[in-house]
């Protein structure tokens, strides 16, 4: 596994960020102190944080059961916490194969916790920015079997490249790489439902942290699926996409926006 760069534990990092927000352990007072300035302007950033996890395990469970993928392509995956992908998808299947992709050098660190799989399966971690698809595809086939269908995960890590061209460059290179019947999940950042409180806090991100971080209208995030088949309900707030039985009374729109699409082609099932 590569070495670990040291970790600035005097800039906050996005990761260590959403750990902190999630309850986990991961995390500097630089972060701890970001998380809070954030929390302060926006305080439903912890119920996004946890809706964002709840739609993981919903659209992870529903790949594997109703649409047979046992392949996985976690990229942004941050630092572990509860329901990780593969924990999931071995839920619904044991020989479900997990690739995990980061470039923060605290999740390499950590990223035996995102190898401890089950005996049938597997995992594997990959040190990549999310901008360098061709290497990301390259390292994932040590694991991934890229003439079989896999499901492309991106929660949180596309507001990190604001150019939509150079967004949908990076979903076209890796969705033109895989299988058809593939499928690509998104999550992403809006200002649609409490505008400048949401822009407010983005704002304050920005000046905290070490990369740009930038919203999305649901309109433009819809957009970036283009060229693939839009599950239902479509590009829909978190809560509101496929919530349990359970949660369907409380779910409530969030400035926290998903989707799930797949390509074309190939047996379904």
């Amino acid at each position: 596994m590569t070495t670990p760069p040291p970790v600035d534990t005097t800039v906050s990092h996005s990761a260590r960020v959403w750990n902190y927000w999630l309850g986990g352990k991961d995390h500097y007072p630089v972060d701890r102190e970001a998380g809070d300035q954030i929390v302060a302007v926006l305080p439903e950033i912890v119920d996004i944080a946890l809706a964002t996890r709840g739609f993981l395990t919903r659209v992870v469970t529903h790949l594997v059961r109703n649409e047979g993928i046992v392949q996985f392509l976690d990229i942004g995956a941050g630092l572990p916490t509860a329901n990780n992908t593969h924990e999931v998808a071995q839920a619904a299947n044991p020989a479900a194969r997990v690739v995990y992709v980061d470039n923060d050098p605290l999740v390499l660190a950590h990223a035996c916790a995102l190898l401890a799989g089950t005996p049938e399966g597997a995992t594997d971690y990959v040190h990549a920015d999310l901008r360098d698809p061709a290497a990301i595809l390259a390292e994932a086939g040590r694991t991934l079997d890229r003439g079989r269908p896999v499901a492309v995960i991106l929660l949180g890590v596309l507001p990190f490249v604001g150019d939509d061209a150079e967004a949908g460059a990076i979903l076209d290179h890796l969705m033109g790489a895989l299988a058809p019947g593939s499928f690509l999940a998104i999550v992403h950042s809006t200002s649609a439902v409490t505008g400048e409180t949401m822009a407010e806090a983005v704002r304050l991100w920005n000046e905290a942290g070490s990369a740009v971080y930038h919203l999305r209208t649901p309109e433009r995030l819809t957009a970036l699926f283009g060229g693939l088949e839009l599950v239902e309900p479509g590009v829909v707030s978190c809560p509101l996409w496929r919530p349990e039985p359970a949660q369907v009374e409380w779910a409530r729109e969030m400035d926290e926006f998903c989707g799930l699409a797949r390509k074309p082609g190939g047996a379904t099932v």
